[in-house]
């Protein structure tokens, strides 16, 4: 048997009935429960983080081993890995409400371990698609919902902080990540590059594995992973429109960070340099994630969200347009410090947003709904984007992705006609809905708040 409460479980001495100590507030703090933050960060480093340097790859497939294919085409392999990371969600976060999680967790640590490890024996599109994309992907979508859910069991007060440092995890990894990868090619190759980053993922998975922990046990249900109540938490308006929001977002939320670096050399950056483009992203995205944590806990998740996120769209138009290197790299810098909150805090809304009643012990489900809407633009976005670079350049890929300007793209090679409008930005403007939905809701419950200056 694989659940709490029953031989063989994850945690063998939990009872199944929960007492009431167990619905204490959450510690905020103690030994333990920045045990787990640093844990949350190991498994961000390994997999958000890991996925966030796609955009090396991408540029060293472009004019090497994939050269005879696409942007487009190689860029589906990212696509497919963002798209996982966040696809798995509502069956791993229902499978977390029940109970599974060790079981679940350590299997998906030696997936992607495996995987990394067999990119250098990659030879063709498909095995690369399959490794890279699929499995890899895969394998990272086990962690992101129930680590967030396991964070918000221990954090209340400082949630918004803890899930910052969460979130900067990722960013560390996809600054080191390219670093590594980039310098160790031209002294040992490509293949042991590769594998070199493969034993860092195994030392930061080991990390993640013996530090996560949940503090709340689960509720014995006799439902199962999938049933139609999972689809209850749509009665709540603001929980479903702001998934719809995050959809559009993530349809041109990648956009940047995937080509920034295969599209650097067309303005005069070197090769040698166009790289390291990636890792500034991310590591400006680090100390957003920090800082947006901090402004959280103060003034409200999608307080910070909703202008940052903005940002984020005009930098991915302003980027394009940009014709030095000074320019670019000011560029990426703005853009991964903006981008860095939605992706430390994206999921904070969905507490707020649910139902009255809602408890932690369904966030799993939550989480993992919000997930299946974010996973459908991540996949979406960056191939879609590569149509509209190999269509109509550069320019007309970065106003689809970051702006509120409609373009009719004719693709020859596919004779269809697509009229992307606002990406990022009309992602922003739906976000807002259910902030206004959050405010009304309180207003009817006698809690007189502003609509502009409250904590939402």
């Amino acid at each position: 048997m694989d659940h709490y409460g029953k031989a063989g479980g994850d945690v063998h001495s939990v009872p199944a009935v929960i007492s009431p100590q167990n619905d204490l507030e959450p510690p905020d703090g103690g030994l333990q429960a920045w045990l787990v933050v640093f844990g949350a960060m190991c498994s961000t480093f390994t997999t958000f983080g890991y996925v966030n340097a796609w955009g090396v790859f991408q540029e060293y497939y472009q004019r090497s081993v994939l050269s005879h294919s696409s942007p487009s085409d190689i860029a589906w392999i990212g696509s497919i890995q963002y798209a996982l990371v966040f696809l798995p969600g509502l069956p791993v976060g229902r499978l977390f409400d029940l109970g599974y999680f060790r079981s679940v967790f350590i299997p998906a640590s030696a997936l992607l371990i495996l995987a990394t490890f067999l990119i250098p024996e990659c030879k063709e599109y498909w095995q690369f698609l399959l490794c890279q994309g699929f499995a890899t992907g895969l394998a990272c979508g086990t962690f992101f919902g129930p680590v967030t859910a396991i964070l918000a069991m221990w954090f209340k007060k400082r949630r918004g902080f803890a899930l910052g440092l969460f979130a900067t995890g990722s960013s560390i990894g996809g600054t080191v990540i390219p670093i590594v990868v980039r310098s160790l090619i031209p002294k040992v190759g490509f293949a042991w590059a590769v594998r070199i980053v493969g034993f860092i993922l195994f030392a930061g998975l080991t990390a993640a594995n013996l530090t996560l922990k949940r503090r709340i046990p689960p509720v014995p249900s006799s439902e199962g992973v999938f049933n139609l109540r999972m689809f209850k938490q749509f009665k709540s308006p603001a929980f479903t429109i702001y998934c719809i929001s995050t959809f559009f977002v993530y349809l041109g939320f990648y956009t940047l960070l995937t080509y920034v670096s295969a599209t650097a050399t067309s303005i005069g950056v070197s090769e040698s340099f166009s790289f390291y483009l990636v890792s500034i992203a991310n590591a400006s995205g680090g100390i957003g994630r920090i800082g947006a944590g901090l402004f959280a806990d103060r003034f409200g998740a999608m307080n910070v969200l909703i202008p940052f996120t903005a940002l984020t769209g005009v930098m991915t138009c302003v980027w394009p347009f940009t014709r030095s290197t000074g320019g670019l790299i000011a560029v990426t810098v703005i853009y991964g410090f903006s981008s860095g909150p939605y992706g430390s805090l994206v999921s904070v809304p969905v507490i707020e947003t649910g139902e009255p009643g809602d408890t932690n012990r369904d966030l799993g489900r939550r989480i993992g709904l919000l997930m299946t809407f974010l996973a459908s633009g991540g996949l979406l976005g960056p191939p879609i984007s590569g149509l509209i670079f190999r269509s109509r350049g550069i320019e007309a890929m970065g106003i689809y992705a970051g702006t509120l300007r409609r373009a009719a793209l004719q693709l020859s090679a596919d004779c269809i006609s697509l009229k992307p409008g606002c990406m990022i930005i009309l992602g922003v403007v739906i976000m807002c809905i259910p902030r206004f939905l959050v405010l009304s809701a309180r207003r009817k419950r006698g809690r007189m708040t502003g609509w502009i200056l409250s904590k939402v």
